[in-house]
Order: structure tokens, then C-alpha cells, then sequence
């Protein structure tokens, strides 16, 4: 699972949102997205990082991206993910 962290009135959100939807739904994955004024505690965390793509759920995923959106690089690393899952390490 990818988590989007955005803000309503945030045109980068937008943009990386746009962005993501065809590598999410080519790989199958799914996106939450979680609105950072709806969790003022995360503030301090990531502030002005926003849109910030995290590995997992918010507010403890892995950070992806922040600010822009590296299709290429996230395709490669969802492919390398999905290759790794599916090896057997017996």
C-alpha cells in the first residue's frame, strides 16, 4: 500500500496525484490518501512537505517522494518489489 499525504488546497497534490494514479494502477496497488490538516500532530513531521508519497500507512511509511513525483523511478521500484515477492528464498 502507497499512502499520499496531501493538503485540499495544494496544486502540487494535484499534480502528484495525477502522476501516480497510471504506475499505481499498473502495478495494482493501492493508494490512501490522508489530508495532513486533518492530522495537525503530523505537522512538526512533515510540515511543508507536501505531497509526500510514503511506503505503507501514514504516518509511519517510508517516504518515497516529497514535493514531485519520479514516475520512472517509482515504476522501478514497485517492479523490484514485485520481483523480490515473488522469489523463493527456500
Amino acid at each position: 500500500m502507497l499512502t499520499l499525504v496531501v493538503r485540499s488546497w495544494c496544486s502540487l497534490c494535484d499534480t502528484m496525484r495525477e502522476a501516480l494514479a497510471p504506475v499505481a494502477a499498473r502495478h495494482g496497488v493501492r493508494v490512501a490518501e490522508v489530508d495532513l490538516d486533518a492530522h495537525p500532530d503530523w505537522e512538526e513531521r512533515f510540515g511543508e512537505r507536501v505531497p509526500l508519497l510514503l511506503a505503507g500507512a501514514a504516518p509511519e511509511g517510508a517516504p518515497l517522494a516529497a514535493l514531485t513525483l519520479d514516475a520512472t523511478a517509482l515504476d522501478a521500484w514497485l517492479t523490484a518489489r514485485a520481483v523480490a515477492r515473488g522469489r523463493d528464498f527456500r
